[in-house]
């Protein structure tokens, strides 16, 4: 009787098949969760369909969807919306992140206290987070509008929220300050791994503070405010709640992103093919974005 060999894993020459046998399970459950409902997605961006229905029979492929997408103005006043925010909002997170995680870096007292702070808004839900903001702009009864008239920045109540400039720019400090929290971390972790050596030596030359910011700190953050970045603009690029929540989109459309005008077509107007190739667009996007702010980072990112 043949008996078949025995595949022996322990082998130096085949330790990468246990490798790939473990990962097995995680990379079908990828597969699943994400790779198939993108090609589904794909799929029905080339077809005019309302309620999808995996049962019924394909639809004709067609352009319509993208041609009436790169031709609806709709379209093209949510993307420039979201590139203000995805330029604003992670321009300031980058700043005010960076800045926090510097001063909390050094040592005084209460450190360990402002480090909680400084980390807090990241852990707050942004449901939370808007209704904190909500009442804090509110047009009657809210505390920034009652600071501005008691210092004489303002002679009446502001309607935040009910013009189109207000309301993009309640939406951005609140992103700023659900999101600088995650750069502050980040830069945080990278401070505590640069060698003080570095700077004694410094000191010892007579490199002034900048000048160990400049050739120093940043130099050795690059790597990890580099990642920082990409995260931050993703997850501005994908934000839907805190708009949603706080202005629905309005008004007049000025803070209607991307994502919010695929919510929008799919789920109220069921028009799922259309809103399939907005959010390929939007994947697009975010894919080039990423790979351009990535192929400006230092080779070790």
């Amino acid at each position: 009787m043949h008996i078949l060999p025995r595949l022996d894993l322990a082998r130096p020459s085949r330790r990468h098949w246990l490798g790939y046998l473990l990962l097995a399970p995680a990379v079908i459950l990828i597969a699943f969760l994400i790779v198939y409902p993108l090609f589904i997605s794909l799929e029905i961006s080339f077809q005019n369909v309302g309620i999808v229905r995996l049962d019924l029979p394909h639809k004709p492929f067609t352009l319509s969807n993208y041609t009436r997408l790169f031709a609806s103005p709709d379209f093209w006043n949510a993307a420039w919306v979201t590139l203000k925010l995805v330029v604003i909002v992670t321009a300031a997170c980058f700043v005010i992140g960076l800045g926090t995680a510097l001063l909390v870096n050094q040592r005084f007292r209460g450190r360990s206290v402002a480090r909680v702070l400084i980390a807090l808004p990241w852990a707050v839900p942004e449901v939370i987070a808007v209704v904190i903001f909500s009442w804090m702009f509110d047009s009657s009864f809210g505390l920034v509008n009652w600071l501005a008239i008691q210092f004489h920045l303002s002679s009446g109540m502001i309607a935040w929220l009910s013009s189109p400039a207000g309301a993009f720019f309640v939406i951005c400090v609140v992103m700023i300050w659900k999101g600088y929290p995650f750069v502050s971390i980040m830069a945080l972790a990278g401070l505590q791994a640069i060698p003080d050596d570095y700077y004694n030596a410094a000191r010892v030359d007579g490199a002034s503070a900048w000048q160990r910011l400049l050739n120093i700190t940043l130099p050795s953050l690059m790597p990890v405010l580099g990642v920082s970045l990409v995260l931050s603009m993703l997850w501005v690029f994908r934000d839907f709640s805190i708009i949603y929540t706080m202005t629905g989109g309005g008004p007049l459309h000025a803070t209607q992103t991307l994502s919010l005008m695929t919510y929008e077509q799919a789920f109220s107007f069921f028009k799922m093919g259309y809103a399939s190739a907005i959010g390929i667009v939007t994947l697009i996007i975010c894919i080039i974005a990423s790979r351009l702010m990535m192929g400006r980072a230092p080779d070790n990112l």
